[in-house]
């Protein structure tokens, strides 16, 4: 008899526990507020690229706005498929997220067979921003404009090699529409990532690079590397001295946008959180400054515009990869 008052007493005071919280639920099993964990932010190209150092400056920031560790995790290869397919295979709780880049809109059309959808599996968060490409040389190189480029490309058909980084990239459609529209004949050279294309191109392996101007420009600035010409429709504000590409080529644009997602599913109050956090991060000085010195345009978008401009880039490239003949095997 004593053990079954002492059962009964035990229901009742569960019963009495769960009749009397707001949500039915008591508050010592209700869930922790996000986030209350440190969050993964991946990146899917190799330390020192643009992608990389862009991750790690908001990253360092956010770990103090939202109270949890915000860690940057290279997942590298394929054109930035392996990182993008690891995050979309992640659990939608919001402590898993992505940057990402025009390479991730022109993985469907290169590999059609995409262990993912790139529309369906993934929740768009935020543009961070676009910056072009600078169009840069070895100083080894005999030539300081575009038109001096191709000149000496035309002359040399096989002695002016390119580093990029694979075909589902920016870097790579950049060299591969100027050899289009040039009528050049410039190798190119796939490399794993932006730093180590950079460092063969320093030595002297590769002559020439098309890659983003985050990387690239204190390069420049140190006299290691020649700008010839920006990928943008338009001179950069922060190297104004270094004219477009399509002033040679008219016609001729290519832009990177960097942009955060979250596994398809995410509830949307995580991932208004996660806007909100990035777009605060963003007009801190010291980060807006840095993000400036690197030639970055802020662009801080709502989840829907940056889905928007997933289906349009899509489109987009696709275009020009038919243009310039493109394939996964290049």
């Amino acid at each position: 008899m004593h053990r079954f008052i002492r059962v009964a007493a035990f229901v009742f005071a569960l019963i009495f526990t769960f009749s009397f919280t707001g949500a039915g639920i008591s508050p010592a099993f209700a869930e922790a507020p996000y986030p209350n964990r440190p969050i993964k932010l991946i990146v899917t190209y190799p330390a020192g690229g643009g992608n990389d150092l862009i991750a790690r400056i908001f990253a360092q920031k956010l770990t103090q706005t939202m109270g949890e560790s915000v860690i940057v995790e290279n997942r590298v290869g394929a054109g930035g498929t392996i990182g993008t397919n690891f995050v979309t295979k992640a659990a939608p709780d919001g402590y898993t997220i992505v940057i990402v880049a025009p390479p991730f809109v022109m993985a469907p059309t290169l590999y059609p067979n995409l262990p993912y959808d790139t529309l369906k599996d993934l929740a768009p968060i935020t543009v961070i921003g676009s910056v072009p490409n600078l169009l840069v040389v070895n100083p080894s190189v005999p030539v300081k404009s575009v038109k001096e480029l191709i000149d000496y490309a035309h002359k040399n058909p096989s002695g002016v090699s390119a580093a990029t980084l694979g075909s589902a990239t920016t870097q790579h459609l950049a060299a591969a529409l100027f050899n289009y529209m040039s009528k050049s004949d410039i190798l190119l050279v796939p490399y794993k990532g932006s730093a180590p294309g950079i460092n063969d191109l320093l030595a002297g392996h590769v002559q020439m690079m098309f890659n983003a101007m985050p990387s690239t420009l204190p390069y420049v600035k140190a006299g290691q590397l020649r700008a010839l010409g920006m990928t943008g429709l338009k001179r950069a504000s922060m190297a104004p001295d270094i004219p477009t590409i399509a002033d040679t080529l008219p016609g001729y644009e290519i832009s990177t946008w960097y942009g955060i997602l979250a596994p398809a599913g995410t509830p949307p109050a995580i991932i208004n959180r996660l806007h909100d956090e990035f777009l605060k991060v963003s007009q801190m000085p010291d980060v807006k400054q840095k993000l400036l010195d690197m030639g970055l345009d802020i662009e801080i978008s709502s989840p829907a515009s940056f889905g928007a401009l997933i289906t349009k880039e899509m489109a987009k490239w696709a275009n020009v990869m038919k243009i310039a003949h493109v394939t996964a095997d290049d």
